[in-house]
């Protein structure tokens, strides 16, 4: 087997003594039935990022964390990629003008969507009515969002192939951060909208039986940020599939930040994953690297290893920088960094080195601040296939310096 079990945890890859301690944490509070870390894995709020939970009969609001339904989508399109590259700086520029990143950003272009009517919207009308206007009016206002942090829209070509795909990364947006505030509030007997004193990084899971009134209330709020998730996703994809005048011939489309109901050896169980991509056997997955590595397409396979993962592996190549240690510390007066690792210059040149049109982005998301993709796929090479390698060829994200609540 390829994972090594520490202290009842099974761990995939080179295990981070943070991440680690949050996951032994983790274990030590409610129904556990097992706790995994893909090889991917890094500190995260309270269970950490590359995290999986399986637990009987229990949901957990922090295992899933604020950005409900963060995930991927990734398709195919009719064209090569090198039909693209000529015109490649004009189409990342309409990119970035068209696709709203940023933090609190709304979209330019109210988007009306059949979610909106979904009967799940009575979980908020019970918690009351001004939380449900207050939060219905923000998913309409931001669904189509991009964000910032690690969020992105891409540019990939095949390798092998040439053809050109497209990917996004993100998720539920404001509308899912204060879900998952407002349900940590419920369940520290505050009010869904207080201002909470914040989740502790290394702090006891927020567990909720799921046959609770409390914790039903959460299952269908969080699927309902999940379906949310999607709906943007699908919406950013089809603006750039308009702008480069393609068709999706073939996608791609999984949440990396969830809890799923799923059977584990006859047994009902909530596997709650954050930062890790469902990987059952035959399951496609879209699983991204940093701007200056592969992205790439993976499917379970059937083995005893992906079995004991609990069907799943890495969301992507995880961090080996922090933020402030790689873009340094922010003065908000003078809007200036200082004390970080990493240069404009250095991460300039990587991404010029790696043949990538860049539009946004800061030194907290160069290729430096990550591990290699190949590695931590390697460390799962028992459980997933590799069935299409990904090189990026324009990047796009929010600017430097903008920080985002909703990223995973």
């Amino acid at each position: 087997m390829a994972y090594q079990t520490i202290d009842g945890v099974r761990v995939w890859g080179n295990p981070d003594p943070g991440a680690m301690s949050q996951a032994k944490t983790c274990a030590e509070h409610g129904n556990v039935v097992q706790a995994l870390l893909m090889a991917d894995h890094h500190k995260g709020y309270s269970q950490p990022i590359g995290g999986v939970m399986v637990y009987d009969g229990q949901i957990s609001p922090s295992g899933v964390g604020y950005d409900i339904g963060c995930g991927n989508k990734a398709v195919r399109t009719n064209l090569l990629a090198a039909d693209m590259k000529s015109r490649l700086p004009e189409i990342m520029d309409r990119i970035a003008r068209k696709v709203s990143f940023g933090v609190g950003r709304v979209n330019s272009e109210k988007v009306d969507h059949e979610l909106f009517d979904d009967p799940d919207w009575s979980v908020y009308a019970s918690v009351g009515r001004q939380e449900h206007d207050k939060l219905k009016a923000l998913a309409r206002d931001q669904l189509g969002t991009v964000g910032s942090g690690n969020h992105y829209v891409d540019l990939f070509e095949e390798t092998g192939t040439g053809r050109l795909w497209i990917g996004n990364h993100f998720g539920s947006r404001g509308f899912g951060h204060k879900t998952a505030s407002g349900f940590l509030n419920l369940a520290a007997g505050r009010d869904f909208l207080a201002n909470a004193p914040g989740e502790k990084m290394d702090q006891p899971p927020v567990l909720l039986d799921l046959d609770s009134e409390l914790g039903d209330m959460y299952y269908r709020a969080m699927r309902l940020a999940g379906r949310y998730a999607y709906a943007g996703r699908n919406y950013v994809i089809e603006q750039v599939l308009t702008i480069i005048g393609a068709e999706s011939e073939f996608e791609v489309h999984n949440h990396h930040n969830y809890a799923w109901r799923e059977s584990h050896g006859g047994k009902d169980t909530i596997v709650v994953r954050k930062g890790a991509t469902p990987s059952a056997p035959g399951q496609i997955g879209f699983i991204g690297g940093s701007m200056g590595d592969i992205s790439v397409i993976v499917r379970g396979k059937d083995t005893d290893e992906n079995r004991e993962s609990f069907y799943s592996t890495v969301h992507g190549a995880g961090r080996v920088m922090s933020r402030t240690q790689a873009a340094g510390k922010m003065n908000w007066k003078t809007r200036e960094r200082s004390g970080g690792q990493i240069s404009k210059e250095q991460m300039a040149q990587a991404v010029r080195d790696f043949g990538v049109e860049l539009r946004g982005a800061g030194t907290d998301e160069s290729p430096f601040v990550y591990r290699k993709l190949q590695g931590v796929l390697d460390a799962h090479s028992e459980t997933i296939e590799v069935l299409n390698v990904l090189k990026p060829i324009g990047v796009c994200m929010a600017g430097a310096d903008e920080f985002d609540p909703y990223k995973d």
